[in-house]
């Protein structure tokens, strides 16, 4: 009895061990992680640094992001300034673009596409993706100054931790989002970063284009499920259920996954595909201009994807969403006390649907389709969320090149 009790520990000491060894176990692994990305960066090298400055650099990591760019690019082009594309797809629109003094270079992927990248010469460099300076892409020491525009009208704490953290700029849509930037600078004591709220040019861009899309009429009403990808996904989540539930329904049905869904999920697309091929009633779309799917169809099903606001700001359409159990573990939004702003944006375009309301799906797409409530509602999310439509271009260009200007002494410009 005497050594049990000696080696008795109280449930409350019990979990406060418990939780610091669970501490260490992180500690040591993120510390092992970081040897590891170091240890890379080292093999790749820093190599040579480009002999030639440029004033302005843009870095894409996919060619689905052509679009974020390319209104700005031709802004750029309008007031003579040069740009140099890097790119990390061989198939990039931005070789076939024709647009005047953009120069496009594929640099690879890995570690050659990271030794690029961490030895730029360049006065600005102008990117959407996150992860400066975290992992294996570093901060140039020849680069003045990093810019870092977003890919979606949301939550901008909706990135995988810490992935702005050392961009020294933001350009930004919405007032929430620079209220998200300020309250995790204020936690990790980070420096202030400069956020401009510019609009977002590439949706000014599809919504100058949607009017003069042309979609072959149709009497059918038309459903589009456009899913994410990952395991919180609607196809991950419900698989074939939610395309029996809407076949179900009656009406037609498209079906355009995320295009990574046909990378990272492939053998579940696959199943799906051939589970659910294409028919009168169904079809699947992978087209890269999405622009005629979503004026073809209704309503949209789907999750977390920043489609949602394109169909539901651009052309005035509502939606379903899911609502899965969502983990900000891995986000910077699990920094943040304040409910995402996206959670409380869903609500006022449409439906959540869930387990339990799934057998009514049909029921819940007439009501979203006739409820005069989300009509109002899309107005209020597009006000909160996309500032200065139609100036989106034109502002981000103005911030480049004030930044430019005030970095580059004018006898130092490059012309």
């Amino acid at each position: 009895m005497k050594l049990w009790v000696l080696g008795y520990i109280d449930p409350g000491t019990g979990s406060m061990l418990f939780t610091l060894l669970l501490g260490l176990i992180g500690a040591v692994f993120y510390g092992v992680r970081v040897a590891v990305m170091k240890l890379r960066l080292k093999l790749v090298g820093r190599g040579k640094t480009d002999p030639d400055r440029v004033p302005f650099v843009i870095f894409s990591d996919n060619k689905r992001y052509w679009s974020i760019f390319d209104p700005v690019i031709r802004e750029m082009s309008r007031r003579g300034f040069k740009i140099r594309y890097l790119t990390a797809s061989e198939d990039d629109p931005a070789f076939s673009s024709g647009i005047e003094g953009l120069t496009a270079e594929y640099i690879g992927s890995g570690n050659k596409m990271f030794s690029r990248l961490n030895n730029l010469n360049a006065d600005i460099v102008f990117s959407t993706t996150p992860g400066l300076e975290v992992y294996q892409w570093k901060r140039s020491p020849k680069v003045k100054w990093y810019v870092h525009i977003a890919h979606a009208p949301n939550d901008i704490s909706l990135y995988r931790m810490f992935g702005l953290d050392y961009y020294d700029a933001i350009l930004l849509s919405g007032k929430y989002q620079e209220e998200e930037i300020r309250a995790m600078e204020t936690l990790r004591k980070l420096p202030e970063k400069e956020l401009r709220l510019v609009g977002i040019p590439y949706m000014d861009e599809m919504a100058e284009k949607s009017s003069s899309v042309e979609v072959p009429p149709s009497s059918d009403r038309t459903v589009l499920l456009a899913p994410s990808w990952g395991e919180s996904a609607i196809l991950a989540v419900y698989g074939g259920r939610i395309i029996d539930t809407l076949l179900a329904t009656g009406y037609h049905v498209i079906i355009r996954p995320h295009p990574q869904s046909f990378t990272a999920e492939k053998e579940r697309m696959e199943k799906l595909m051939k589970d659910y091929p294409d028919s009168d009633r169904l079809e699947w779309n992978r087209d890269l201009d999405n622009s005629a799917v979503l004026k073809r169809s209704d309503i949209m099903v789907s999750d977390f994807s920043g489609v949602i606001f394109e169909f539901a700001l651009i052309y005035n359409k509502p939606v379903i969403y899911t609502d899965p159990d969502f983990d900000l573990a891995p986000y910077d939004a699990w920094w943040l006390e304040q409910p995402l702003w996206t959670v409380s944006a869903l609500p006022r375009l449409g439906q959540a649907l869930t387990e339990e309301n799934m057998p009514r799906l049909r029921e819940l797409i007439d009501e979203c389709l006739s409820d005069p409530r989300y009509v109002s509602g899309r107005e209020e999310v597009k006000a909160e969320t996309w500032m200065y439509p139609g100036e989106g271009a034109v502002r981000t260009a103005d911030y480049l090149c004030e930044k430019y200007k005030e970095l580059v002494p004018e006898e130092d410009e490059v012309k």
